[in-house]
């Protein structure tokens, strides 16, 4: 570059290269190294086993099979069988999640945290845990139903399903909903009173309206978690066959893998199309009265007309107390409900007997998962959301396969594919995973199913962390000289601390009380807290089954307390926020 000083002085400046351009190298290194180990990991997790078991579903072997499926009234009562159950299991367990949510947010009652804590114990325990407390209260021999009423109730079946995956899925849709409630805009109730309207008039014809495209999207999500799940109508559904359980039976004890690829592709299709029809639905800018900063306070129900839905509530929360208070008690006595003899023999059996290998084995496969899953979906949102333009979706699509395909599909998934040693010549070029002879005992395979079944609900928390932070933050720190990670480490990773923390919490617990996928995984040399449960429970071992899962929450809220202790404090965002604001 030239400038001119006078007539006779002209000085010669070279041109500088802005630091920013010189680091771009560097830049784009570090990020394309986080989209190859993001990419390997998914594909390896979600992709080869669904391709696996597509590519098995619509073999040469396969194709008659469909006809069969379509043409066999068993075969299409399994079918209809499936979508009733998640059809139910979607209004009911809405229903229940809108009914707490309302107490939480619209009612002047006491004992609302008591409630909160109740309403969330379903996220810490093992899926079928309620499902084995049911058939102790409220099964033919029940202590409730045929102890204190004389009934001999057929628990087995639908009505036992639906009440069990209701209570089990629901704090989905009380989370969801008691968030949106909370977000309302209380201008437009006061502007109904104001105008002459009653709280009911005002929940019908304002309140409701509003909330109803939120309805929608946690019935949906729990019609997918319904029609997938496995453990309970394996412990629970008597005559009542599913997909899910018909797959893995076919696996397990007519070893069909051609059948079980079949069922799980017409899982597939209800599963990823109501589970994308929730996502699209999430994304829908419909509720333009939700600003997230309410205008004015909210007037809770006083009258008398609270005090019926608040009894409805705390029946509710009466069932699951003493579904739960069951798996505690029936841990430590003999025979619950017949002989209440109080005994430690469960609990040392699984502490310090034979089900210590499966504790320990599910703690350290546990530990291992943890991290890695939640910070892979960290790494994930923050390519898509910063960095990331025209593959975003697809990165994003891929991250959440791990919780959109249901378990059983991605376990059959896993067998089909990762089972057999895969040779070149003769060496062998990729080990078996799964089975007798897989590397580990199957250790591998089974951390791996961890990590891919929890890095989506990380990834979404991320997801909705770092849409809220502004980008001029990082935007800053790169002008200063840092690089993306450096900005990532130092700068985006502190303000976005409460995503880690739940995605760590959520990874552990998933890890721990998952079922669906790992039953076919576990091998002799390894042992798994949930299937150790599934066989207990099977076999009509209720103590046992009962002593592991009161060891497996207790683990699970001991991890939830030391992940906080280790990743809580420090910057937050929100934090962070209310500091700028005080300065102002």
């Amino acid at each position: 570059m030239t400038t001119l000083l006078s007539d006779r002085e002209v000085v010669t400046v070279p041109e500088v290269t802005p630091p920013r351009r010189r680091r771009r190298r560097h830049r784009d290194v570090g990020i394309r190294v986080l989209i190859a180990i993001s990419v390997v990991l998914v594909a390896i997790g979600a992709i080869v086993p669904l391709v696996a078991v597509l590519a098995t579903a619509f073999g040469p072997d396969a194709l008659p099979r469909y006809a069969e499926f379509f043409t066999s009234s068993v075969d299409l009562g399994i079918l209809r069988n499936t979508l009733v159950l998640g059809l139910l299991v979607g209004l009911f367990g809405t229903a229940l999640g809108f009914l707490f949510a309302f107490v939480q947010a619209r009612l002047d009652v006491p004992g609302k945290k008591i409630l909160h804590i109740i309403a969330m114990m379903p996220i810490v325990s093992p899926p079928f845990a309620v499902a084995t407390a049911t058939v102790v209260l409220y099964g033919r021999r029940g202590v409730i139903s045929n102890g204190l009423f004389g009934l001999e109730y057929d628990i087995y079946g639908l009505d036992g399903l639906v009440f069990v995956l209701s209570l089990s899925l629901f704090p989905v849709a009380y989370q969801g909903l008691l968030g949106m409630m909370r977000a309302l805009d209380p201008a437009l109730e006061e502007a109904a009173m104001n105008m002459g309207a009653s709280r009911w008039q005002i929940m019908r014809r304002v309140i409701l309206p509003l909330l109803a495209p939120g309805l929608v999207a946690p019935f949906l999500l729990l019609f997918v978690e319904a029609i997938a799940d496995l453990a309970n109508p394996l412990v629970l559904g008597g005559d009542y066959t599913v997909l899910a359980s018909r797959a893995y039976l076919a696996v397990t004890g007519e070893y069909d893998t051609t059948s079980a690829a079949v069922y799980c592709v017409i899982l597939l299709v209800p599963s990823l199309a109501m589970y994308f029809a929730q996502r699209w639905w999430l994304n829908r800018k419909v509720r333009t009265t939700i600003t997230g900063r309410p205008s004015g306070s909210v007037h809770l129900i006083t009258g008398w007309s609270r005090w019926p839905i608040y009894g409805l509530a705390v029946f509710a929360a009466l069932i699951i107390v003493s579904l739960y208070g069951t798996v505690i008690i029936g841990s430590v006595t003999k025979v619950f409900g017949v002989d209440n003899t109080f005994t430690l023999q469960y609990l040392e059996e699984v502490i310090l007997g034979v089900g210590l290998e499966a504790v320990l084995d599910t703690l350290t496969f546990a530990i291992i998962a943890t991290p890695i899953a939640a910070i892979v979906g960290l790494v994930i949102a923050w390519l898509v959301v910063r960095h990331l333009r025209y593959t975003a979706w697809l990165l994003d699509l891929g991250g959440t396969l791990g919780v959109a395909v249901p378990g059983t599909v991605l376990g059959i998934g896993f067998v089909l594919a990762y089972r057999p040693d895969r040779w070149v010549g003769d060496f062998v070029a990729f080990p078996s995973l799964v089975g007798g002879s897989a590397i580990a005992g199957g250790a591998v395979a089974i951390i791996l199913a961890y990590v891919v079944r929890s890095v989506p609900a990380g990834q979404r928390i991320a997801v909705g962390a770092l849409s809220q932070m502004h980008p001029y933050i990082e935007q800053a720190s790169t002008d200063l000289g840092a690089s993306p990670m450096q900005t990532f480490r130092w700068v985006t990773l502190p303000l976005i601390r409460p995503a880690l923390l739940a995605g760590l919490s959520y990874s552990f617990a998933r890890s721990m009380t998952s079922v669906s996928t790992i039953v076919l995984l576990v091998t002799p040399e390894t042992k798994i807290i949930t299937s150790q449960v599934l066989s207990a429970a099977s076999t009509g071992r209720y103590g046992v089954a009962f002593a592991y899962c009161t060891v497996l929450t207790a683990l699970v809220l001991a991890a939830f307390g030391l992940i906080h202790l280790i990743v809580g404090g420090g910057a937050t965002l929100q934090r962070t926020a209310k500091s700028e604001r005080q300065k102002r």
